[in-house]
């Protein structure tokens, strides 16, 4: 019998990897679903690909690739943070193959737009500094647990073991779209708020701006990994 349930295709943010999603995939597999995590060039388990020649194409690249190679249709496509960008270079490419998009409180960014864009002043400066002092002005150290809102002590320890630096290339490289954003596929976008993750504010402003569906979450910006629960039953409530 075959299984017309949508393949959910779940993808982490800077610093991550695919394993951030375990939780939630083993509950998704569990109802039947089918689900991938692909780890994006540089991080997670390819830390060892890092390098200074990553880009947000790169990065949609990864994703297409997965998507072509696995033969995946029907999709839910969740991009978390710096995802969102990802995701939307992946729908301005695969329109056919995707069912919906889900920007988990990710950044927005339009066409021609790089991350840095967009990304507080301060920060930017920041993030460069440490590049520069620890990262062989290659790559960004990850920042600690509570700045995405991880104050439990087992979680902030997993992710203090597994998030890697995140190559700097991509934060100043731009994102190319041929077709508006979401390139007319439905998508929502998933807003968490305790606490906010305050590099974002510029997205959300955005998406207010372009009147998408906004749903909010009772959580803190890595909230797959704090609320699995929670997350789901939204992800499920989106895709209802």
């Amino acid at each position: 019998m075959k299984n017309n349930k949508p393949h959910f295709l779940l993808i982490h943010g800077a610093w991550h990897g695919g394993w951030v999603w375990n939780e939630i995939s083993e509950i998704l597999r569990y109802q039947r679903y089918s689900v991938s995590t692909p780890t994006l060039t540089g991080l997670g388990e390819k830390k060892h690909l890092l390098s200074s020649k990553i880009t947000i194409e790169t990065f949609i690249e990864d994703v297409v690739n997965h998507i072509i190679f696995e033969n995946l249709n029907n999709i839910i496509l969740v991009g978390h943070s710096f995802a969102g960008s990802v995701i939307s270079g992946v729908a301005d490419r695969l329109k056919d193959r995707i069912k919906k998009l889900i920007y988990f409180d990710a950044m927005i960014l339009i066409d021609g737009q790089k991350p840095f864009d967009i990304t507080p002043k301060e920060t930017v400066e920041q993030r460069i500094e440490l590049a520069k002092k620890f990262g062989n002005n290659i790559s960004i150290p990850a920042p600690s647990a509570d700045a995405f809102g991880v104050f439990d002590i087992k979680k902030s320890l997993l992710l203090e073991k597994k998030l890697t630096p995140h190559p700097l290339s991509a934060f100043q490289s731009k994102l190319i779209l041929k077709n508006e954003i979401g390139n007319g596929i439905p998508l929502s976008y998933i807003f968490c708020k305790k606490p906010i993750y305050k590099s974002l504010e510029s997205s959300r402003e955005v998406v207010r701006k372009m009147k998408w569906p906004i749903f909010e979450l009772n959580a803190g910006h890595d909230a797959m990994l704090t609320h699995p629960k929670e997350t789901l039953n939204l992800l499920m409530k989106i895709c209802n």
